[in-house]
């Protein structure tokens, strides 16, 4: 059975899975208001069909003759998440027959807030930058989650309708629209998706059946039911809203939100079923497809193929940012307290995790695994994303907490780590507006909840007496968070954005520098100095990356072995607003180097 209302030969067909109740009814409410009974077919679902219904009319469902609801999966839901759902139109003129996809270790990804992203809040508004941001050296755009939340500003993690798309930035239509841009220019498209939770306002899906499970809790709520009663059915809601990102909006990958927050204790986890779809749903698009899962758990057994493992193509790596913030900022507290110096960020370019099983001083215990068998492919890296910058007390940017070489630093660290990068919107110019949390739920009580919630969770993390929290529910907040995109080149934003265009060219001109070429790693650091070198080995090639995080100038020895080798890129050059304190173009044995205060240098072979 498939959830929702389609259009048929036949008219419109209804169909909704409701276990739970012994009556269900179709309330219709536009463009006509009656009350149509349902068929109940096996395993728990409603059927009708009306030969009448068409595009643009709104429908809840009845329940024992007497409350109403939206579809729990409606497409579109114009009068927000407490008003009736809509019928749509799936069609849609597609010419991007030319796509082909990209295939994992091909993307840098670009995360964007859809609502901050430009003054107007829109996927429409999107569309121009996608030229820019391909010449930037982007090959995908991570959208934050559009599944329908309440009112119009919010982050997206507090949505309510997994299948319909935020009305206030253009609905099922502008997404796709948006979509199909992006692969004209080039660009694949990953949307962030939740299936780990859903919002508190406007949540209905417990009226129809068991979506829910009082075995285990999310820190956001109720756990979506994978393993209990019920829970076939509540799997296939899920597996068919991530077939139709697939296969009817043409989506590239899905980013999974917390999936530690998954919880299923099965023989067969959802998230391995999902894998496995996916699989399947790959071969009949003709196209990759990818799954990345966010987690904080540095367990490798989420990418390690089945049986070992679960199958998933990649998932994102923390350990790379807590270790690199860290190291540029002094913090210590909360879970930077595990990240101690240049040690740790050398470890973590080396492969990935850094609490590999290793004793966590802030969970008390240790933590994570050794990442054997995981490739560089298979691991997303940042330097900076919404989670580490707005759920900062203030969401300030790591523009506002370093100086200027600092960031060059964050941006080569970021760019030529071998792994899979993730810009956050804004980093490649280093945006000063802050990115904060933000809400509009219609709900009084649950704003002040939200509130209350948020002061809890910044005390924990850190001392805030007598700070000032920017309040989530004031359209202030949110406001302060649009992007201020004009002055990408202007000054040494200018100089940012083309740092981070010659790396990317830099990546893309040496395969020693991708995460497709066979190489080794290591990685070595000098706590005294402050020095970092960061080396690639393959049969063909050598690229040797120099860090010095010390305030004071440092030489470096070049042991007799070294290959002669070219500069590619020095962060002291005065394109680079550097001190033109420059290092050699050529290394070699014998070659003498220093490197300039926070400072950085590549060289590498053809």
């Amino acid at each position: 059975m498939k959830p929702g209302a389609f259009l048929t030969r036949d008219g419109c067909h209804f169909c909704v899975w409701a276990p739970n109740p012994s009556r269900c009814e179709l309330s219709l409410v536009e463009p006509v208001q009656r009350l149509h009974p349902m068929e109940k077919e096996s395993a728990g679902y409603w059927t009708v069909t009306l030969p009448e219904a068409g595009p643009g009319w709104l429908y809840r469902y009845r329940l024992e003759g007497e409350r109403e609801f939206p579809d729990p999966a409606s497409r579109c839901q114009p009068q927000g998440v407490h008003g009736p759902s809509e019928v749509v139109d799936e069609a849609f003129p597609w010419n991007d027959s030319s796509w082909r996809g990209l295939e994992l270790p091909d993307y840098v990804l670009y995360e964007l807030h859809v609502g901050t992203f430009t003054p107007e809040g829109s996927f429409a508004a999107i569309l121009p930058r996608l030229p820019e941001l391909r010449e930037l050296g982007i090959r995908a755009i991570e959208l934050m989650p559009l599944a329908q939340f309440p009112g119009r500003r919010n982050w997206g993690y507090d949505g309510v309708y997994p299948f319909a798309v935020q009305a206030s930035y253009g609905g099922i239509r502008g997404l796709k629209t948006l979509v199909n841009g992006c692969h004209e220019a080039g660009l694949a498209v990953v949307l962030d998706v939740v299936y780990n939770h859903l919002g508190p306002e406007g949540n209905y899906l417990a009226q129809f059946g068991p979506y829910f499970t009082d075995s285990y809790r999310t820190p956001w709520g109720a756990a979506i039911n994978f393993d209990g009663a019920g829970s076939d059915e509540v799997r296939s809601y899920f597996l068919e809203n991530a077939r139709r990102w697939f296969a009817e909006f043409h989506i590239d990958a899905l980013r999974l939100d917390a999936v530690h927050a998954i919880h299923d204790e099965s023989a067969f986890p959802f998230l391995e079923e999902l894998a496995l779809r996916t699989r399947e749903w790959e071969r009949e698009l003709g196209r990759p497809l990818v799954l990345f899962a966010e987690t904080d758990r540095n367990d490798p057994r989420l990418v390690r193929p089945r049986p070992a493992g679960l199958g998933l193509p990649a998932q994102w790596c923390d350990d790379f940012h807590h270790a690199l913030h860290s190291l540029l900022t002094g913090e210590k507290h909360a879970y930077y307290v595990d990240f101690q110096g240049v040690s740790d960020l050398a470890q973590s370019l080396s492969q990935g995790y850094v609490l590999d099983g290793r004793f966590s001083a802030y969970r008390q215990r240790r933590h994570g695994a050794p990442p054997e068998g995981i490739e560089r492919h298979q691991l997303v890296v940042f330097a900076q994303n919404h989670d580490q910058v707005g759920n900062r007390a203030h969401g300030d940017r790591l523009s506002n907490l370093v100086d200027f070489p600092s960031q060059k630093i964050a941006a080569a660290a970021l760019l030529l780590s071998g792994f899979l990068p993730l810009l956050f919107m804004g980093e490649e110019y280093g945006e000063r507006r802050p990115f904060p949390y933000f809400v509009d739920h219609e709900d009084p009580e649950l704003r002040e909840a939200v509130r209350s919630g948020r002061r809890r969770e910044f005390a924990a993390f850190h001392d805030v007496t007598g700070v000032e929290i920017p309040d989530p529910a004031a359209e202030t907040t949110f406001s302060s968070a649009i992007l201020e995109w004009e002055r990408r080149h202007a000054e040494s934003h200018g100089v940012l954005w083309e740092l981070h265009r010659e790396l990317l060219a830099l990546r893309g001109r040496f395969p020693i520098l991708q995460p497709r070429e066979s190489v080794e790693v290591t990685a070595e650091a000098d706590e005294a100095t402050g020095l970092l070198r960061f080396r690639r080995r393959s049969s063909a090639a050598r690229a040797d990356l120099f860090f010095n995080f010390s305030p004071a100038a440092q030489p470096v020895g070049i042991e007799d072995e070294f290959l002669p080798a070219e500069k590619r890129f020095d962060s002291e050059e005065a394109r680079w607003l550097g001190t033109a304190t420059i290092a050699p173009s050529h290394l070699e044995p014998g070659s003498r180097l220093i490197l300039a205060p926070r400072s950085v240098v590549l060289y590498a072979t053809e």
